[in-house]
């Protein structure tokens, strides 16, 4: 998951950073990939996936049932907005609940079954508001209505009568649990957080609807605890002990156990029951890979988790105390629990919801029956013209970086392609810094891939799904090694005997942005082509003006501004900007809290006087990341422009 905000040899180096030794710590073992084993498929029907038609597969972001197993209303952009709708578990056409331009996710449903409720911000700014309305049809009411409080992931008291909620002031670093009385719409904040670098986060409410689960986390993401707060006091009994890692996801219907993701001795996350009153937790299926813990089913028999295999997600179910775990789904990609505020398994616990999707394969939502296996989608959410047959897809490779230290990547490779050492590349660096590409439907890499470019995306050091000295191997060092990952990405692309070096572009969103500007600043030999999203230019810029919140995220990644100056400039794709050489795109949401419009402002200034070529567009109504149909489809219209034109086109420099 995403925690922030996801060749020849490389020339002009110019930072002062000093890179770090191998990680080769615990690393999961993985067989170093033949470039000469790269293949590029025949496929002579094949056609140029159509941009429009990729973001017309909609997408599905949430999903929940009623309490009578019957319905289940989801989060989908069928009208190229994120609203509720909602569709018999038996499938179905869906029915629309809400309207509204903006994005809604993160659904509780009342115990009675007659109401829905959800988040949801305006224009992207991040200030959440909670809102429920009628399963059987009728209007919205804003519940919260605070323009300068933010409330998010609302979870019903089992009577129904209260909501607990995450709840963050607009100025405030730390978000606390609260309570809202459903009946009079008032707040009580059950949790004072005094550390600028600590949170709470609500969990799950335990049976009597006296006491919540909730954790207290660090922004740093190294540290979790695990708590019981009493409602009607808010006074919090600590389960787990301070300064290790254990964060919980649910608590048993019976009260007596947690289950919780915790971090071993090695740096591993995986999934484990933890005794309410205390003690150690028990792993439930031990992997040298990653894993998440998930949610008890209604009863309490079966428990859910994730497991995280290089970028490929699987759920499993167990019953807590005996027998093995046992793998659900029954399809390669990426699986996960529908619901984000309560169980997947349906109340009456035979079958499970979740989301499949995978490089091929758009998102739906799909239903498994617990006893025999039996999987089948109850939403429809693709395209005929999207065909996944006809669709490049990924494969997972893996090369040694510059040190030596492991990197995965997903790969795609064009079909019909001569192995004649002429063809186009893209490299996609992921958002975070501490995120991971998995294996899903990669609207990008489907569109460039689709039109004759090899297409890379690496898990460079700093992501996710590899352990915590991995995870933590570009502290201090953003841009460093992680980029010497990424650059060893395009040795792979060349050595496949397919890839012309002249003919290497980099685009990606958010910290892939910032990738984009570090890689085409401090590397520029090595690119032709450049187009950032919303990417960060000046870390030192960006901790002066973005939320408290934001701003304690950073010190975790790169220190105190005052005393780690150094460490801001040598991090910064300011202090390298005047090297660039690519034509550079830039395109940026106009209400973007995170990596506000300013920094790309300052991009395109400093790059026009410096006489490159360079141009930018801004989307309005939109915030960090483009959720509205039709920016997306231009987003991705305007990339393949550029590349075409610099890559392809006569315009090559």
């Amino acid at each position: 998951m995403k925690r922030f905000l996801g060749l020849v040899a490389a020339s002009s180096l110019t930072s002062a950073a000093v890179w770090a030794a191998p990680v080769t710590k615990d690393l999961p073992p993985r067989a170093i990939t033949s470039p000469t084993s790269i293949d590029s498929p025949s496929r002579p029907e094949t056609a140029p996936a159509p941009v429009p038609d990729l973001f017309y597969v909609r997408s599905v972001v949430d999903a929940a049932w009623t309490p009578d197993g019957k319905t289940v209303v989801f989060s989908t952009n069928l009208t190229g907005r994120f609203n509720l709708w909602k569709v018999s578990s038996a499938s179905g056409f869906p029915e629309q609940l809400t309207q509204s331009d903006d994005r809604q996710s993160a659904i509780a449903i009342s115990p009675d079954g007659s109401t829905a409720v959800f988040e949801s911000d305006r224009a992207g700014a991040e200030i959440y508001d909670l809102y429920a309305v009628p399963i059987a049809g009728g209007p919205t009411v804003d519940l919260t209505s605070t323009p300068d409080v933010t409330e998010t992931h609302a979870i019903f008291s089992p009577d129904g009568k209260l909501l607990a909620f995450n709840r963050r002031p607009k100025t405030a670093p730390s978000t606390d649990v609260a309570v809202l009385d459903v009946a009079t719409r008032q707040v009580r904040v059950l949790t004072h957080e005094a550390a600028p670098d600590h949170e709470w986060s609500v969990v799950a409410w335990t049976r009597d609807g006296r006491g919540l689960i909730a954790n207290r986390a660090n922004f740093k993401g190294d540290e979790a605890q695990v708590f019981v707060i009493d409602v009607a006091t808010g006074a919090a009994r600590a389960v787990t002990r301070e300064h290790g890692f254990v964060l919980a996801s649910d608590v048993s219907p019976d009260g007596a156990q947690i289950a919780a993701t915790v971090e071993t001795p090695a740096g591993n996350r995986q999934a484990a029951l933890i005794p309410v009153l205390g003690g150690e937790p028990r792993l439930l299926m031990k992997d040298v890979w990653e894993q998440e813990a998930g949610r008890f089913s209604p009863s309490g028999n079966t428990l859910t988790f994730a497991d995280n295999v290089d970028g490929r997600v699987s759920l499993y179910a167990v019953a807590p105390g005996q027998g093995a775990p046992h793998r659900l789904g029954d399809k390669p990609g990426v699986d996960r629990q529908a619901a984000s505020s309560t169980t997947s398994i349906s109340p009456d616990g035979t079958r499970l919801l979740y989301i499949h999707q995978s490089s091929t394969t758009p998102p739906d939502i799909w239903v498994q029956d617990l006893a025999s296996g039996r999987t089948a989608p109850i939403t429809r959410l693709g395209l005929a013209s999207i065909d996944p047959a006809r669709l490049p897809a990924s494969q997972i490779v893996h090369y040694p970086s510059s040190d030596g230290t492991v990197i995965s990547a997903f790969f795609w490779a064009p079909f019909n392609a001569p192995r004649n050492g002429k063809a186009p590349a893209i490299v996609l660096p992921h958002g975070g810094p501490t995120g991971q590409t998995l294996d899903t439907f990669n609207r990008t890499a489907v569109a460039l891939a689709s039109r004759g470019y090899f297409v890379i995306a690496p898990n460079p050091r700093g992501s996710t799904g590899y352990g915590r000295a991995f995870e933590e191997a570009n502290r201090k060092d953003l841009g460093g090694g992680d980029l010497e990952d990424e650059v060893a990405g395009v040795k792979f692309l060349v050595a496949t005997g397919y890839v012309d070096p002249h003919r290497v572009g980099i685009t990606g969103g958010s910290y892939g942005g910032y990738m984009t500007l570090m890689a085409a600043a401090k590397t520029p030999d090595l690119w032709r082509a450049a187009v950032e999203e919303y990417g960060i230019i000046d870390w030192l810029h960006m901790y002066q003006t973005e939320a408290p919140t934001l701003q304690q995220y950073q010190i975790g990644l790169i220190g105190d501004p005052g005393k780690d100056k150094a460490v801001y400039e040598a991090s910064s794709p300011l202090t390298y900007i005047h090297h660039l050489s690519a034509p550079l795109l830039v395109l940026q949401g106009d209400n973007d809290i995170r990596v506000p419009r300013t920094q790309a402002l300052q991009i395109v200034d400093l790059l026009k006087k410096d006489g490159r070529t360079v141009d930018v567009h801004f989307y309005p109504n939109e915030g960090h990341g483009f959720v509205k149909r039709e920016n997306q489809i231009d987003a991705l219209e305007r990339t393949i422009a550029w590349f075409d034109k610099y890559l392809k086109g006569s315009e090559q420099p």
